[in-house]
């Protein structure tokens, strides 16, 4: 759904960072640098213990709207992980057929888990280098940004449909919902709201400069 992708309800962060000198120790239980990415991973293990491959697919249709990875950090990550004692893995139940590991998370996992979710931080700054090529243009302008905003546009009204269309899909009217399932479906309201203002914001850029450069551009796509 979103940030570059609920791909986008926060700026995206990879969660990736150097594991220094090894693994550092505290009480006892093996910590690792603060790592949004790994909270992440263990919050969808604990949804559903999964093999990295099948832990990828997920992740790129849930929390990976809005706190994006690759699948090469992804597997990183899990091998950090594991090495820090948050989660352990063992050979999927297939009689050998494949070398698939599934991956569960551990007791200091879940304290972590626990811990880092406790912890307060502070809301993600608005960072996109859009905003400084419309201040540029507003300045030395104007320079034909009308295309670019048209291509926002686009992807905006793109994730809109995406975002509507999970909605549709997994939160049906006239289900009563789970305490689990209300928490994803507003979350998921915060993606449809975010695609739906830059939708709009954007379809108000292109108006206004249409206004002051008199150059007719395409109509910006309409929500779905």
């Amino acid at each position: 759904m979103v940030c570059n992708r609920l791909h986008s309800l926060m700026p995206i962060l990879s969660g990736h960072f150097q594991l220094c000198n090894g693994l550092h120790s505290h009480g006892g239980v093996s910590t690792l640098p603060h790592m949004p990415l790994a909270h992440a991973l263990m919050t969808s293990l604990l949804e559903k213990s999964s093999s990295g491959y099948d832990l990828a697919r997920r992740f790129d249709k849930s929390i990976g709207f809005f706190w994006h990875a690759t699948h090469q950090q992804i597997y990183r990550e899990l091998a950090r992980m594991e090495a820090a004692g948050w989660i352990d893995s063992m050979a999927a139940p297939d009689g050998g057929r494949t070398r698939k590991r599934v991956y569960r998370v551990l007791d200091a996992g879940r304290d972590e888990l626990l811990a880092w979710a406790a912890t307060d931080t502070a809301p993600s700054d608005l960072r996109d280098d859009l905003m400084v090529r419309l201040r540029a243009d507003a300045v030395v302008g104007p320079l034909g940004l009308q295309p670019e905003l048209q291509r926002r546009a686009a992807i905006h009204a793109q994730k809109l449909a995406a975002y509507r269309a999970i909605e549709a899909r997994d939160f049906p009217p006239g289900r009563t919902p789970s305490r689990e399932a209300a928490l994803q479906r507003h979350i998921l309201h915060l993606g449809i709201r975010y695609e739906q203002g830059w939708l709009d914001w954007t379809r108000e850029a292109l108006a206004l400069l249409v206004e002051w450069d008199g150059a007719a551009v395409e109509s910006a796509p309409s929500a779905p």
